[in-house]
């Protein structure tokens, strides 16, 4: 689908700049499986989640236009960005299937469902969309075990495995993310355990059986986790990230990642793996 128009930043952008401070909220479980996602759909997912508040209904629709998306992550407005949204909207409708645990009458299941109800893609550049009404409970009925982040602190990441890692470490932690009224305020710390399994589906996702995706420990390790801990230091240089691994015998079980804020002006190595300093 080609987006024809080439007009300037329509009146939407003249509130864009404000934008940047709005809070993305999203539930604790739904945070756990958009693994499927590559950087720039989280990117352009997180947008769209800027967008809700804790009053909205399940029923309601939202808009609003590619001209803002592409300049929030800092784009030209060109018909080759354009053609990126649009495709990036695409996945997001495609690899969103969500697998949540539920309870009805004391019975537990899994609800399998899919994030949107539906997307719609205009020719003038306007995109509308509604979340699916199994789902939509799960992002913005939330009123007390929610994250939330700043829209401009999520821009800057530049790896999904990092996204995933913020996340993570906002949904289990205790109490407010950052007190946003103190610029010396810090994250909270948490500890973040798991198997290798739940570790590999908050990451890389599930496939069409509904199974996490699996790697080798090594290669998951290397390759996922340490990217994500070395991007999230540079991003929080006063917390110190430990990552401890967790084996039975000598087989890879899973993971343990401590979190914590350090109050300190000394420039220092805060990447700890399996107790040896990370070099950054």
């Amino acid at each position: 689908m080609a987006i024809i128009s080439n007009k300037k930043m329509d009146v939407a952008l003249d509130n864009l700049l404000s934008r940047q401070d709005y809070l993305v909220t999203q539930a604790n479980e739904l945070a756990k499986s958009l693994g499927n996602l590559r950087t720039f759909e989280h990117k352009v997912l997180d947008y769209c989640f800027s967008y809700v508040t804790r009053e909205d209904q399940n029923d309601k629709v939202y808009e609003l236009t590619i001209n803002e998306i592409v300049n929030h992550l800092g784009l030209t407005i060109s018909g080759q960005n354009y053609k990126r949204v649009v495709v990036a909207f695409k996945k997001l409708n495609e690899n969103t299937a969500t697998y949540i645990r539920i309870l009805e009458d004391d019975v537990e299941g899994i609800l399998m469902s899919s994030l949107f109800d539906y997307i719609k893609i205009m020719k003038d550049g306007r995109i509308k969309f509604r979340f699916s009404s199994q789902v939509a409970p799960y992002i913005f009925h939330l009123k007390e075990k929610f994250y939330a982040f700043r829209l401009s602190e999520l821009s800057r990441v530049r790896s999904k495995y990092t996204l995933a890692l913020l996340k993570l470490w906002n949904a289990n932690s205790f109490g407010k993310w950052r007190d946003y009224n103190d610029p010396e305020s810090m994250p909270p710390d948490v500890v973040i355990q798991g198997s290798l399994e739940d570790w590999q589906s908050w990451f890389l996702g599930y496939d069409e059986n509904g199974k996490a995706k699996r790697w080798p420990a090594g290669r998951f390790k290397q390759m996922a986790l340490d990217i994500a801990l070395k991007e999230a230091g540079l991003l929080y240089p006063n917390m110190i990230f430990t990552i401890t691994t967790l084996k039975q015998g000598r087989c890879v079980v899973g993971y343990k990642i401590d979190i914590h804020p350090v109050n300190t002006n000394v420039n220092m190595n805060t990447l700890t793996i399996d107790n040896a300093p990370l070099k950054k």
